[in-house]
């Protein structure tokens, strides 16, 4: 048997921090996140924010406004599915859960800030990313790599790749 990849490693004594979060993942996706917009807004931390797999970012005042207007979509219901957890303790009751999301075709990996408060789990940020490359621990292709606009040609010579010393 393989050696766990380092994105899904945990240490083992936060296995009860990874059930408990687990089950709030997808945020406001979930019955136990919350189904009310109080319960919603009770998770967030004042401050909170987030990037959108799309790379938009998303003030708390958005989130709230969008979720007044729209009925909840409930993950299992809609049969996304959720895998490859990973957890980290990031500090004083505050940690960090990373997650691979299937949403019918798009996949996106998933890493939400939590802090545990006296009133419950709190959101301090999330984000999503959408896959669209290959296998993890892999060099990008050629077409996966960013490039200039045609009409900058100046920009599109490539210098040489250089490498790191001690790394063949």
């Amino acid at each position: 048997m393989g050696e766990q990849p380092v994105f899904t490693q945990m240490k083992h004594e936060l296995t009860p921090v990874l059930d408990e979060l687990r089950r709030l993942e997808p945020i406001f996706h979930t019955q136990e996140f919350g189904t009310t917009l109080e319960e919603f807004e009770r998770r967030m931390a004042p401050d909170y924010f987030e990037v959108g797999a799309s790379g938009r970012r998303y003030s708390r005042a958005f989130i709230v406004a969008t979720l007044e207007k729209s009925a909840l979509v409930d993950a299992a219901a809609e049969g996304w599915e959720c895998s490859e957890f990973g957890l980290r303790h990031l500090g004083e009751n505050t940690y960090q859960i990373t997650y691979t999301l299937k949403q019918w075709q798009r996949v996106t990996r998933r890493a939400t800030l939590w802090r545990k408060t006296p009133e419950g789990w709190q959101i301090l940020y999330h984000q999503g990313t959408i896959v669209a490359g290959g296998a993890d621990d892999t060099v990008p292709t050629e077409e996966e790599m960013p490039h200039p606009p045609m009409e900058w040609p100046h920009a599109r010579v490539r210098p040489a790749r250089a490498r790191v010393r001690g790394m063949s």
